[in-house]
């Protein structure tokens, strides 16, 4: 039983999100949890005094909360009813990433599952501050679903790693079962400056290469000063529709997607996007 979470604020992008992980897991026995969290503005003010104003607001968010979802549980049962799918739902007050790290603490999920924010019409932003929080804090993978992408099964997984990891079994696990799923071919790619692994390098691609067995899988050395722009050409060349990577601190997914400088990297994500922690 795959335990998933897909956080929601029941705007199109979310449920778009939430149409592809059950398309994703149709042959799958899984449990979804819909997590509709809310804050009141006021509530996050230091100065602000607690008054009937304040609860009178929280009432009508909590209410409105549980009615979304009450909709969105209904609208699955019309349109994706599956009897090796249990829905439930989870409506709290609090932040997003806190009521993440709660139910992650409380060993309620596998994955989470989420949408793109979309709503700021930056085209420079990769995904929204939402995603973005989740997928930094997040101890258990995250894959998110680019705003409109039409469901497409994973046929071609891309997953770019500078070999800097000492890989395990959770760092690949999720890539590995999406691949037996769909008989997916895994595409590793090294982006590089320099023709030579070091040993250390070396030493977790064969761990890698171990790790992947038995599943189709080709590996890649590209040489590129510009990782963004070799993932997107990778992307674009080899028809990748799931792309996946390590989230590892001080490597070059730091870098990429983490920097102050995120809303001018030049890299737009068009395919469902899976990032996996590198510790809990």
């Amino acid at each position: 039983m795959i335990r998933i979470l897909l956080p929601t604020d029941f705007s199109d992008n979310s449920w778009n999100a939430i149409s592809y992980a059950l398309q994703l897991f149709k042959d799958e026995h899984c449990t979804f949890t819909l997590l509709n969290t809310y804050t009141p503005i006021i509530y996050q003010l230091e100065s602000a005094e607690l008054g009937t104003a304040q609860f009178g607001l929280e009432d009508a968010m909590r209410e409105a909360s549980r009615n979304g979802l009450d909709k969105l549980v209904s609208r699955i049962s019309k349109e994706y009813d599956n009897p090796k799918h249990t829905i439930a739902s989870l409506s709290s007050f609090n932040t997003i990433t806190e009521e993440i790290r709660e139910l992650y603490d409380g060993n309620m999920m596998d994955m989470i599952i989420m949408g793109t924010q979309g709503a700021s019409g930056l085209k420079e932003i990769l995904f929204g501050s939402n995603a973005i929080h989740v997928i930094n804090k997040a101890k258990c993978p995250v894959l998110v679903v680019p705003s409109e992408y039409a469901y497409e099964a994973p046929h071609e997984i891309l997953f770019p790693t500078d070999y800097l990891i000492n890989f395990e079994e959770r760092h690949v696990q999720t890539i590995t079962k999406i691949a037996r799923l769909f008989g997916a071919r895994t595409n590793v790619m090294h982006v590089s400056t320099s023709v030579d692994l070091t040993p250390e390098q070396k030493e977790n691609q064969d761990r890698l290469k171990e790790l992947i067995k038995g599943t189709s899988h080709l590996f890649y050395d590209v040489r590129n000063n510009q990782i963004p722009e070799a993932i997107a050409e990778f992307q674009v060349r080899h028809k990748i529709n799931l792309l996946a990577m390590i989230n590892n601190k001080h490597s070059f997914f730091e870098n990429l997607f983490f920097k102050s400088n995120i809303k001018h990297i030049g890299f737009h994500l068009n395919v469902p996007f899976l990032v996996i922690p590198s510790r809990i």
